[in-house]
């Protein structure tokens, strides 16, 4: 059970750095959401089933967008990085709550 909420703390502390605007976006930051995201579904996280189809399909747009941006990008292009994290803050949408209250509910395998 320790390693279980100590393992849900370092994911959520390793998003929470990752959507901060204030932390500069690397490949691995990227890598690491679009894993987050491939893990999730193949675990079948209910909490996609919460969403709506529309949603589900917004989600797989972005995370595709993100995912082909990771693999054209040019470094350094500020405006870039700021694209590539609202991608992959709206392809992660129901799997990470952007409410500190919410984030509790991260499931640990990551």
């Amino acid at each position: 059970m320790q390693l279980e909420t100590s393992n849900k703390h370092n994911v959520t502390q390793r998003l929470d750095r990752i959507f901060d605007p204030n932390h500069s976006l690397c490949k691995d930051d990227i890598i690491y959401v679009l894993e987050f995201i491939k893990k999730r579904v193949a675990d079948k996280d209910p909490r996609l089933l919460d969403l709506s189809q529309p949603r589900l399909l917004e989600n797989f747009q972005y995370f595709a967008e993100a995912a082909t941006l990771l693999i054209h990008r040019r470094t350094g292009h500020d405006q870039e990085i700021n694209r590539l994290r609202q991608l992959l803050m709206e392809a992660v949408h129901g799997l990470y709550p952007q409410d500190r209250e919410s984030r509790s509910d991260i499931n640990p395998s990551s």
